[in-house]
């Protein structure tokens, strides 16, 4: 594959490096990270009515949310988890789980990329490699437990199938294959990729790529195989047979309206606002699909890629609610639609100057689209886990306080809201066995009564600045007499801040990103780098701001 082959390597690589620096989850991601945790501990129930079963030990029992969701994609990293589990028992677990979920998607863009290489070149492919790697979003989710993410390796893989093949009878499989798949990861995962499904079959129609009987045979088919694999999981998972998890949110998010609840955006928002940040540089957008679809040797091409996705995007813009991620699968052919605009003006730059000061302002685009998403976006968002951070560093604190194993056991841990939405997850808690005990208890009147305060060695609420937490208040009230002492703070990400001349630069969100990475010998570095640019910008700087998010307490008991 010559330079795209070496190119390629940056998706495993930046993928990997973004779960390093940020190796938390979130309250969106928190269905499938514990479900991954409590495959690996438990397994899959045996029957689809376990009498045996402990449901204490799964937390989808405890926690269920307002719709199932499937376990599929928590089945899988589990499984492949095992062999290296095996090698190694003592190796982060969470990290594992979400390492393998990345290289999964970072080999589906490799595949990607090959394909573009099979089909419009060496140029198209290097160029797709350096626009899709500067995109934030797509990187730093890549690896992140998200029902959209376990799709999206599936539907990337599908998209490559559909790059025209010179071969029409070999094009006709690759087709077929691809409709299986993306019904396959619609009926698993997400409902919406129906509408991507409808799209590029009607486009393949149209075009005569493929027939209406292999169309319907391939609906059917991928149709009938992703009801085998989530109804014979997921009944297993939640003990309940038949249950289809995606029809199941199908019915409560979109002809219930439900999730009109999370919020709402206008229709033009996925095109006006989703697309564009997800694809980070504005030249893609500005010049570079413009381009592919001006000239008449890439228009083609240009039009196969862009008119199912959009479309997609059309049709589902309807939906009231709308998320970025709802999307994501549309941007390797954006992306590919862009490479092919950017490929045109690089081979052209000797001959037009309007290409060589087009193929200039590129390179200096990607650049800075490449720094924007190492550089600020992703310390920006590593600081936006204080719970899983504040959990970490109980524990480390309380590893010290009690070297001597002086403490009684068991440790009893209160878990408030915000921590458990920003980090903590049964992969960052310490087994059962090891003496701790958490308690995510979210009931007001339990919360007020002196005998739920008066078990907990540790509390973790949330760091309010002037306002005070609603649980510390009733802790207060509960317990007026007894004494907590503060023994962790955590900050978050409160936005960017702009240095004037002669305002110090305290770096901290930046420091603990490259510390993470490169070390102190790294974090000396940048400081050194800082210094020097602020004087060439005559002490102008932007940094990441922080305020205290999520504290720890420890009751300070009589002797």
């Amino acid at each position: 594959m010559g330079y795209a082959f070496m190119l390629v390597l940056l998706f495993p690589a930046l993928i990997i490096l973004h779960l390093f620096v940020a190796p938390y989850t979130k309250v969106e991601e928190s269905f499938h990270v514990q479900a991954v945790h409590d495959i690996l501990a438990n397994g899959l129930p045996k029957a689809f009515n376990d009498l045996h079963l402990n449901r204490d030990d799964y937390d989808h029992f405890s926690f269920p949310g307002a719709v199932p969701r499937s376990a599929v994609g928590a089945a899988t990293l589990a499984m492949l988890s095992k062999p290296v589990l095996w090698l190694n028992e003592g190796i982060n677990r969470q990290l594992l789980a979400r390492a393998i979920l990345g290289l999964l998607n970072a080999s589906s863009l490799a595949v990607y990329a090959s394909g573009l290489r099979r089909t419009f070149g060496q140029p198209v492919a290097i160029w797709y490699i350096l626009l899709q790697a500067s995109q934030f979003h797509l990187i730093y989710y890549a690896s992140r437990p998200l029902s959209n993410m376990f799709a999206f390796s599936i539907t990337t893989l599908a998209l490559r199938l559909l790059l025209p093949n010179p071969l029409p009878l070999h094009n006709q499989k690759q087709v077929s294959l691809a409709l299986i798949l993306l019904t396959i990861a619609g009926v698993i995962f997400r409902s919406e990729l129906a509408l991507l499904v409808g799209t590029q079959t009607l486009y393949l129609l149209l075009t005569s790529r493929i027939t209406l009987k292999t169309a319907i045979t391939s609906g059917l088919t991928g149709l009938a195989t992703g009801l085998l694999i989530t109804i014979t999981i997921d009944s297993l998972f939640w003990q309940r047979f038949p249950l289809w998890p995606e029809f199941s949110a199908f019915r409560f998010n979109v002809l219930a309206g439900q999730s009109s609840q999370w919020g709402t955006h206008p229709y033009t928002f996925y095109f006006v606002n989703a697309i564009p940040r997800l694809l980070a540089n504005p030249l893609v957008y500005t010049l570079l699909i413009p381009t592919a679809i001006r000239q008449p040797a890439t228009r083609s091409a240009a039009l196969a890629l862009l008119i199912p996705a959009l479309s997609f995007v059309a049709l589902y813009s309807f939906q009231p609610h709308k998320e970025w991620r709802f999307i994501v699968y549309i941007i390797p052919s954006l992306t590919a639609t862009a490479a092919l605009g950017a490929a045109y003006l690089w081979n052209h730059r000797k001959r037009s100057l309007f290409a060589r000061l087009a193929t200039r302002a590129l390179v200096v685009s990607t650049l800075c689209a490449f720094a924007l998403s190492n550089l600020v976006l992703l310390p920006a968002s590593a600081a936006n886990y204080p719970g899983g951070q504040a959990l970490d560093a109980l524990h480390a604190r309380h590893d010290v306080l009690y070297s001597d194993g002086n403490l009684e056991l068991p440790v009893n841990v209160y878990l408030g809201n915000l921590a458990c939405q920003t980090g903590i997850t049964r992969f960052v808690q310490r087994e059962p066995g090891t003496g701790w005990v958490y308690d995510k208890t979210e009931d007001k009147a339990v919360k007020a009564t002196r005998n739920f305060w008066e078990q907990f060695e540790y509390v973790v609420f949330e760091a309010g600045g002037e306002s005070v937490d609603i649980d510390e208040t009733s802790l207060r009230l509960a317990l007026p007499e007894s004494v907590w002492e503060r023994v962790v703070v955590v900050d978050a990400f409160a936005g960017v801040e702009v240095l004037k001349p002669g305002v110090s630069a305290l770096g901290s969100a930046e420091r603990r990103v490259i510390g993470a990475v490169f070390g102190e010998t790294g974090v000396e570095m940048f400081e050194g780098l800082r210094e020097y640019l602020r004087r060439v910008l005559r002490g102008w700087w932007v940094e990441v701001r922080m305020r205290p998010r999520v504290k720890v307490l420890r009751r300070v008991r009589e002797l």
